[in-house]
């Protein structure tokens, strides 16, 4: 349960169950970021849940729902916060690991070229090449 490592400081994968986190902690991740909103999908483990499992493992966690096709400037603003101030290294998840990336990529661009953050995305295999406008 590595994830896939978009930079130094965060690694994405598809949703994760409660009982992973230990993994995850194990592996030497220090922070915990879910992109789920709850409900998405039936059976999906909720925030509270998923925090809880993280706190019992002596993981950070941080929950900033979002779907696809509406990240707005809050959310990018709320995981530029939690990327700068949680510890790292991050692991961060929601249904695929996209929405992670994509919300990685927009609060990371600011300071980083765009091509440097799809190419980032693409070897971590996520194509972020439809975001290059808000990048």
């Amino acid at each position: 349960m590595a994830g896939r490592k978009l930079d130094d400081t965060l690694s994405t994968s598809p949703q994760v169950a409660p009982e992973e986190l230990e993994i995850i902690a194990a592996a030497g991740f220090r922070s915990v970021i879910s992109n789920r909103p709850d409900g998405e999908d039936p059976g999906q483990p909720t925030a509270a849940e998923m925090k809880a499992a993280a706190d019992k493992h002596g993981l950070a966690f941080r929950h900033i729902p979002v779907t696809g096709g509406n990240i707005g400037p809050d959310d990018v603003a709320a995981m530029a916060e939690a990327l700068d101030t949680l510890p790292a290294p991050i692991f961060g998840f929601c249904r695929s690991g996209t929405r992670t990336a994509m919300l990685w990529a927009l609060a990371r661009a600011p300071q980083s070229d765009p091509h440097t953050l799809i190419n980032a995305a693409r070897e971590a295999g996520y194509d972020l090449s439809g975001l290059r406008s808000r990048l």
